[in-house]
């Protein structure tokens, strides 16, 4: 049997590993990004709570991700909390990734012009009304490019949770090329398949831009 006959005759263990990955993957991206947006918002409140904020991003920033995920999986036990891999890897993005979205939306909110911002206090809008209709949207298409990176640099660090031993797409590679000693076919798919999710992401992105230009959020 050929090596790429193997790798059809495996399809099953990537098909699952590819979905692990997509829904760990949309998951911790939808969830970190409401959270980040809630960050960026409360860090222009004017109280200590911001500073243990400001502290907390900062932390994950240095962070490297593997090391936050052995600290959810390895490190919580010691506790007395254990969680499954699965969840682990999840709550590991999430934290980890809410940081940075946090911090790409504060940095442009402080070079948002201050007239928009003006004229919708003049009409009465809440500060919470004020930012999630007026700030927020302008906010994310002006930092679509550095969101864009951030949501590969996220798929990209699905990867590592193989480590902990979430059954995602490298996992599966991991498996079928130990098994059967096929490692250039093995991991050729799996970087088709990530290719394929971040082509996906770029369209998603454009067309994000073309909706903004539309709704008079960016020009073109």
């Amino acid at each position: 049997m050929s090596e790429w006959a193997i790798i059809w005759e495996a399809r099953g263990a990537f098909l699952q590993g590819f979905l692990n990955t997509l829904l760990l993957f949309g998951l911790s991206v939808s969830i970190a990004f409401i959270i980040g947006c809630l960050f960026a918002y409360w860090l222009e409140r004017r109280n200590p709570a911001t500073w243990l904020l400001r502290g907390f991003i900062d932390c994950m920033r240095m962070l490297p991700f593997l090391i936050l995920a052995y600290l959810l999986y390895y490190g919580l036990p010691s506790l007395g909390l254990r969680l499954d891999a699965w969840t682990a890897g999840l709550i590991a993005l999430i934290v980890y990734y809410a940081a940075y979205f946090g911090e790409v939306l504060r940095g442009a909110r402080l070079v948002l012009p201050a007239g928009q911002v003006e004229a919708a206090k003049a009409y009465g809008f809440t500060a919470f009304r004020l930012y999630r209709r007026i700030v927020l949207p302008q906010l994310v298409i002006k930092t679509r490019p550095l969101m864009g990176n951030l949501l590969i640099l996220a798929l990209k660090d699905t990867a590592f949770l193989t480590i902990i031993t979430v059954r995602e797409l490298t996992a599966a590679a991991n498996s079928v090329q130990a098994t059967y000693f096929i490692p250039m076919e093995a991991f050729v798919v799996v970087i088709a398949l990530y290719w394929l999710i971040s082509i996906c992401l770029e369209l998603a992105l454009k067309w994000a831009g073309r909706f903004g230009a539309k709704r008079g959020f960016e020009h073109v």
